[in-house]
């Protein structure tokens, strides 16, 4: 649609089609990270979960490649650029039926355990899988009370309510200290440090490929050093660069190095957002709730990113008019009051199951997590795959 919109001479086609594409961006967004996490072990469940968001930022560096006004950023590219992006939903449509469905959705949800321990099989590619089973089948009974949460249950259930207000948290923090505002800022920037009109382009696909590398680097160290420390460093980065470049800008005007310093902030804040703040909340959220909240968990998450992603845009225009290179100390202040809550809050989540990650939240919440299931135990789920394949991200 967007392809054809200049032979069809409608901008109506455009809007048309950038509400679909919205639609599938808000349903993917949820729904893949959800997905990867259910499959994974849990050995391997940070890095899988931050794989959706280094293709996101894939996904950003090619447009801004093409969007170069020597390749497609130009008058009469721009229809095709914009056609391009059927060519990635094509192989998702040939090769989605192929794939399996979540083992843990249809042993928990629907119940279907021989389903579950086929796909099971067929993702690790081995016949025992026992171990994963007998802790699904654990998860499954500890949640049988509750049943299929909806999100005014989830809101209601006493047992969900820090996980849910840490969530809450990370995505408001994730798009509210100012990364959409510092991409909005970046090319003014660069212009003032010097940087050729024409050749702000090429610096702004250079920070593209600084997100994309430091994403990378994320996908590598999140099962070693784990979520929260990643979380903390990736905020203190960004609340760091966000003082800094607040008072780069106000003095770039009268010492003319200041300008590159500003630079250094944005490609700074890049790599502290890439590492923690960007990919994290997503694999945390899969991790916080058990089968039954998870996608009323992911709906909240969800909603509270994409307004809060909206908000950022609706009103930084007028926060820069009205206190220009000021704006910043806010996004600062959010940053340092996320990692603040981090810091108290949010525990390490690494190599740990489901239902031991909800028993951690228990002595906050105030709720006790009964195991059930007679003779399974807990301690007879911690049998992993690692003690006889050592798995890396690699």
């Amino acid at each position: 649609m967007m392809g054809c919109s200049e032979i069809a001479k409608s901008f109506e086609i455009i809007i048309a089609a950038r509400f679909i594409v919205g639609i599938c961006a808000g349903l993917s967004s949820n729904v893949v990270p959800m997905y990867l996490g259910e499959l994974a072990p849990k050995n391997l469940r940070g890095a899988l979960g931050i794989v959706p968001q280094l293709f996101i930022t894939i996904g950003i560096l090619c447009a801004q490649v093409i969007g170069i006004r020597q390749i497609l950023g130009n008058n009469t590219g721009w229809p095709l650029m914009l056609g391009l992006t059927g060519i990635p939903a094509a192989i998702e449509l040939i090769l989605l039926p192929f794939f399996p469905e979540s083992p843990r959705y249809m042993l928990i949800q629907r119940g279907d355990e021989k389903t579950a321990k086929k796909a099971l099989q067929r993702l690790r590619g081995w016949d025992n899988v026992e171990a994963e089973l007998t802790e699904m089948r654990l998860e499954e009974q500890s949640e049988r009370a509750e049943g299929h949460l909806s999100v005014l249950s989830l809101l209601s259930q006493r047992s969900l309510r820090w996980q849910l207000v840490s969530v809450i948290v990370m995505n408001m923090g994730q798009q509210l200290s100012g990364v959409n505002a510092i991409y909005y800022y970046a090319n003014s920037i660069y212009g003032s440090a010097g940087v050729d009109e024409n050749n702000i382009q090429y610096v702004t696909v250079g920070t593209g490929a600084v997100n994309v590398v430091m994403t990378i680097v994320a996908v590598f160290i999140v099962e070693a050093s784990g979520r929260r420390l990643l979380l903390l460093c990736g905020f203190g980065i960004c609340c760091g660069a966000c003082v800094l470049l607040t008072v780069a800008l106000n003095f770039q005007e009268s010492i003319t190095w200041m300008s590159y310093i500003s630079i250094a902030c944005i490609i700074i804040y890049v790599i502290g957002h890439a590492i923690g703040p960007s990919p994290i909340p997503y694999v945390v959220t899969t991790e916080m709730f058990r089968q039954s909240a998870r996608p009323a968990a992911f709906m909240v998450a969800g909603s509270v990113h994409w307004l809060s992603n909206f908000t950022v845009g609706l009103v930084f225009p007028f926060l820069e008019e009205g206190l220009g290179s000021y704006s910043f100390i806010i996004f600062s202040f959010i940053c340092l009051v996320t990692l603040v809550y981090i810091w108290f809050v949010v525990p390490e989540t690494k190599n740990k199951t489901f239902l031991e990650i909800c028993q951690m939240f228990s002595k906050r919440n105030k709720v006790e997590i009964s195991l059930g299931y007679g003779d399974l135990s807990l301690k007879g789920s911690r049998e992993s795959l690692e003690d006889r394949v050592k798995v890396t991200a690699f």
